[in-house]
């Protein structure tokens, strides 16, 4: 039996697929490369469709016997959910509720969910813990927590079984190498750290440095996206084992911050990177950080590239290779 990743040519989709093929899974891929990259499928069947498309679901429901889903699809940037809430509506939990929808018309009844911390908005405490509440600050945050709970009640109707994964600052690449982070633009802090390292940048913006923390800039918890590959063949292998719905947080438990991530980025690189400070960003915490107690004592979940120097190498070691991203682009 097959494990259907939608949004496997993604950056955490592609890593993910990469964990499950070294596991021994027979995997189906389905993307519309609206941001993912078909150089980034290592292995398995992919097909280049939406999920918004109901019969072309049908079809590869029919073709393949799906076992489970991870649910990676989805548009993920905060700020353009606020200039467009109507397309993150549509393409996160319009596409999900189609997807739902041939799964239960096969008899497909296990979901892996890829979730985020976004789902908190404003923390109340830190860490931040599972049970604390939810108030999401954007649309993204918000199709992200509503596709949660429509999760859920389709378990207490149907009898789906769903894991919720919230996770935090995914970072890094495949340790071979092989496959790496490229988004278009890029938003995320290590890579454009990186591409100031390769010249592509004349420097990198500090977005305010005088919030509470010791050095002044904010703090965010970074895990290592083959970590969260990990994290999601574990959770379907409790899916199989228990048969039970729950969600859960990914992070290190650890924060560091954005000086902290400049700094030793330049340990890894052997470059300057000049830095530029900013006004700060509306709506940035100072600090953001997980609890992953849960995670690990329920799923047996144990980080292994958890130290900021290991994730910023193996990231380094793609970018260097792969100086423009993917070449399918």
């Amino acid at each position: 039996m097959a494990i259907l990743v939608t949004g496997g040519a993604g950056y955490i989709g592609s890593h993910t697929v990469a964990e499950l093929l070294v596991r021994g899974e027979e995997v189906v891929v389905i993307d519309n490369l609206k941001t993912g990259h078909t150089g980034s499928v290592t292995g398995g069947i992919y097909y280049n469709g939406d999920l918004r498309d109901s019969s072309y679901l049908d079809q590869v429901f029919t073709k393949h016997d799906i076992e489970a889903v991870i649910h990676f699809a989805a548009s993920s940037l905060v700020g353009e959910s606020v200039k467009n809430p109507l397309e993150y509506y549509e393409n996160n939990l319009i596409a999900s509720h189609t997807l739902v929808s041939a799964m239960l018309a096969h008899d497909v009844k296990k979901i892996v969910f890829s979730s985020t911390a976004a789902t908190y908005g404003e923390p109340e405490q830190i860490p931040i813990q599972e049970e604390d509440p939810t108030n999401p600050t954007s649309p993204y945050g918000e199709t992200k927590l509503a596709m949660e709970k429509m999760f859920r009640w389709c378990d207490v109707a149907y009898g789906l079984k769903s894991i919720s994964l919230r996770y935090f600052n995914a970072a890094g690449a495949h340790p071979d190498g092989m496959i790496g982070e490229d988004h278009s633009p890029e938003s995320h802090l290590i890579p454009i750290i990186l591409q100031v390292a390769l010249g592509q940048r004349e420097s990198i913006a500090i977005f305010g440095d005088d919030y509470p923390t010791d050095d002044g800039t904010c703090i965010r918890d970074y895990i290592h996206v083959m970590d969260l590959a990990n994290a999601h063949w574990l959770a379907l292998e409790h899916l199989r084992n228990n048969n039970v719905s729950d969600l859960f947080n990914l992070g290190n438990g650890l924060g560091f911050s954005v000086k902290e991530v400049i700094n030793t980025s330049r340990k890894v690189t052997g470059h300057p990177i000049p830095e530029i400070v900013e006004q700060r960003r509306a709506g940035d915490p100072a600090v953001l950080i997980a609890s992953s107690e849960k995670a690990q004592q329920v799923l047996g979940w144990k980080p292994k590239y958890n130290d900021l120097q290991t994730i910023i190498e193996t990231a380094w070691k793609w970018h260097k290779a792969n100086p423009k991203g993917y070449s399918d682009k």
